[in-house]
């Protein structure tokens, strides 16, 4: 089965988003890039989408078809994606800490069971911080598949639309009443943008808008494909331009990041825009869905190492090349993305790939059929 070209594509931007937005670490890499590198941060958002689409798909089709779970064999196949890479990494941030991109990091202990996102002193731990968001998907793989067979007991139209409302509002609520309870008495003082990162913008009850968002895509699509395929239809001619609408006007909303009305309404704008590009990137019908560009597909493949390890590349850089080297604009940026992609190679052939083809090798003795989606998540982002 051939992968999903538009998908990929996605992925690629995310990725490449993420680590232009993470170069802050060390000072930007210029300011032609310094709009892409201040809203970087929607790349994570863009994976949030994606994996609730593709883990979806691959818990509610089965399900769709009155098949049950398999759940061992899913949280297996999981652990292989996530566990090798992420250990490598976390044994090099605790054994050498000259990889660390910061002096303070939380407690190991944290970083085995996924609590991270939810327990952070921001301000003297940002070491491997971004690990924040393997955590929300760790949570979504853990919870989702208790949640979609609970509600394939009784299946209900209405009852999925007000599952999904009721998260929808929850996340709002929360995140209006953090703003106004713990980041409004700190405003202009230091504490602000910790207080913004640990309540709002790091744990998972306040970031699953985007997870949400895909996996309505994914119901979709299982549950209703006279639904999808007319979405597909529309492809170029709806999908894309809408989604390309709406993710600008959440842009443009977060213009201020930390402010009140981005905080509560716009990681749900956002999600919907990202979720409408998502769709149009999944059929052949649409211009996305066909896009192929060289270098892309490798890419996605190797994102997820790229995201554990690109913070520590772009902070060796820094510390082992002559400061003068790293003051010649274009040249500073080639160095950086060279160091990034290279760490991230290594990790994917050294420790990713291995445990990927392992898993494959798993599923052909079970003679478990494998579904496009399924492919396709093989490189994603948790």
């Amino acid at each position: 089965m051939s992968r999903m070209p538009g998908l990929d594509l996605l992925r690629a931007i995310a990725i490449v988003w993420v680590m232009l937005f993470h170069s802050y670490i060390v000072g930007g890499i210029g300011e032609r890039f310094a709009l892409l590198e201040s809203y970087g941060w929607i790349g994570v958002d863009l994976f949030f989408v994606l994996s609730g689409y593709l883990i979806g798909s691959q818990l509610l089709k089965p399900l769709s078809r009155g098949e049950p779970l398999a759940f061992g064999n899913f949280y297996l196949r999981r652990s292989l994606r996530v566990l090798p890479a992420y250990l490598v990494v976390l044994a090099l941030y605790f054994s050498v800490p000259g990889f660390r991109e910061a002096d303070g990091i939380q407690p190991l202990w944290q970083f085995l069971t996924y609590t991270v996102n939810l327990l952070i002193d921001y301000q003297h731990n940002k070491a491997f911080s971004h690990v924040w968001s393997l955590c929300v998907e760790e949570h979504f793989y853990l919870l989702f598949p208790l949640l979609a067979c609970w509600l394939m007991r009784r299946p209900s139209l209405a009852k999925f639309i007000g599952i999904c409302v009721a998260t929808v509002l929850a996340g709002m609520a929360i995140r209006g009443y953090v703003w106004l309870h713990e980041l409004a008495p700190a405003q202009n003082t230091a504490e602000f943008g910790q207080r913004f990162i640990e309540g709002i913008y790091y744990p998972t009850y306040t970031r699953l808008d985007g997870l949400l968002a895909g996996v309505v895509l994914a119901a979709i699509q299982a549950f209703r494909p006279a639904w999808w395929r007319q979405m597909q239809e529309r492809a170029n001619r709806v999908l894309l331009p809408a989604g390309l609408l709406i993710t600008a006007l959440a842009m443009w909303l977060f213009r201020d990041r930390v402010g009140l009305l981005p905080s509560v309404i716009g990681y749900p704008l956002l999600s919907a825009g990202l979720a409408l590009l998502v769709a149009a990137a999944t059929g052949a019908q649409g211009w996305l869905g066909r896009l192929r560009i060289p270098g892309v597909e490798w890419l996605a493949l190797t994102s997820y190492s790229l995201y554990l390890i690109h913070k520590a590349m772009f902070h060796l850089v820094e510390t082992t090349l002559p400061p003068r080297l790293l003051e010649q604009g274009v040249l500073t940026f080639a160095i950086y993305a060279v160091a990034a992609l290279l760490g991230g190679a290594l990790l994917y052939y050294g420790a990713e790939r291995p445990f990927l083809r392992l898993r494959e090798q798993l599923r052909h003795r079970k003679a478990v059929p494998v579904m496009a989606e399924e492919i396709a998540a093989s490189a994603q982002i948790p």
